[in-house]
């Protein structure tokens, strides 16, 4: 049913369009975060399949150092961005993307997508999620933490590398976690974990480096990160921490610009984007979960993956009005 629909929505979205002249073909500019645009990452596949069915289009992604960075970067430039999209936003972030006014409306049809919460967004296509999870390696940690309270209990020397909220959006999901788990005491759970952090660094793959160099003992990541380590490496012993508090969901996402001069091209890539033959590049080459049901087309080693049995949530009102005060509770706290 789930491919039916989307070779459905393909077509009406003019997928399958008849090849442009050379001097006809548009350039379909995508702004992003550098782990996305990658030679290792979901956007070179996504650049060839997408230029298969197009019709003489070329896809050029711009990276910045992160999602938020893309943001701003379009911020700054307004309605001179040779943007027309921007790839890798997330739920947390998705509030103040929107009150920018930048954005225009996806007019997608995503009734058939699967993921945690139904899907009611009007400017934002979601095309991945995974939860947020502290991954430890089991050689080194026997008994990991079943929640913050755990962690924080644990001897001093056991250290976490974490990001900065300013800058990584695995840094505000953290954030944003600790409030929705705890609330008011999100500035007690943070005093509590400050003997505990080992650093906090500007992106998520700094800290993850420290986590797999054994500097740190667990690292703020995802639930799904033990996949790549299964699939691409053959180890077993990298697995996600969950807590008994439960864990907060991080989707991310994309949008067309308002500026954007290609709008009816930027909905056909939103569209490859979220159907079948997009998602089956996600999950080996982002390490998340895809948002369409894949069946026998996702490696069976994320269906084997340990889930949170409760997912937290947050509005995007609340993190629009709090996010800020909320980011500098947790500075104030660990400084």
């Amino acid at each position: 049913m789930v491919r039916t629909a989307h070779i459905v929505a393909a077509v009406l979205f003019g997928l399958f369009a008849a090849p442009a002249s050379a001097q006809d073909a548009p350039t379909l500019t995508i702004y992003t975060y550098d782990g996305f645009a990658a030679d290792w990452g979901p956007g070179p596949a996504l650049k060839q399949g997408f230029e298969a069915i197009c019709g003489g289009c070329t896809l050029e992604w711009v990276a910045a150092d992160s999602s938020i960075g893309a943001l701003r970067r379009v911020q700054l430039e307004g309605d001179t961005t040779q943007a027309d999209l921007i790839v890798g936003l997330d739920t947390a972030i998705a509030g103040e993307a929107r009150a920018t006014g930048l954005f225009a409306d996806h007019e997608l049809d995503l009734d058939k997508l699967s993921l945690p919460e139904p899907w009611t967004d009007q400017q934002f296509v979601p095309f991945d999620y995974a939860h947020f999870a502290f991954v430890y390696d089991a050689d080194n940690v026997a008994v990991p933490p079943k929640s913050f309270e755990e962690l924080i209990a644990l001897p001093a020397d056991f250290k976490i590398a974490i990001q900065d909220p300013r800058s990584a959006t695995p840094g505000l999901g953290l954030v944003l976690w600790i409030r929705a788990a705890y609330g008011d005491r999100a500035p007690e759970i943070w005093a509590g974990l400050k003997p505990h952090i080992l650093t906090v660094t500007r992106e998520w793959s700094e800290s993850y480096n420290l986590f797999l160099t054994g500097e740190a003992d667990m690292a703020l990541s995802y639930t799904t990160s033990p996949a790549y380590h299964i699939i691409a490496e053959g180890d077993q012993t990298i697995h996600a921490a969950l807590f008994n508090e439960g864990h907060l969901a991080q989707t991310e996402v994309a949008g067309i610009l308002k500026s954007s001069r290609h709008q009816d091209l930027a909905r056909q890539f939103l569209a490859y984007l979220a159907s079948v033959e997009g998602q089956k590049i996600i999950p080996t080459t982002n390490w998340m979960m895809p948002v369409v049901d894949l069946g026998a087309d996702i490696d069976p080693v994320f269906a084997s993956l340990p889930q949170p049995a409760k997912t937290l949530t947050l509005s995007d009102d609340e993190i629009a009005a709090n996010a800020k005060a909320w980011i500098d509770e947790m500075l104030t706290s660990i400084q």
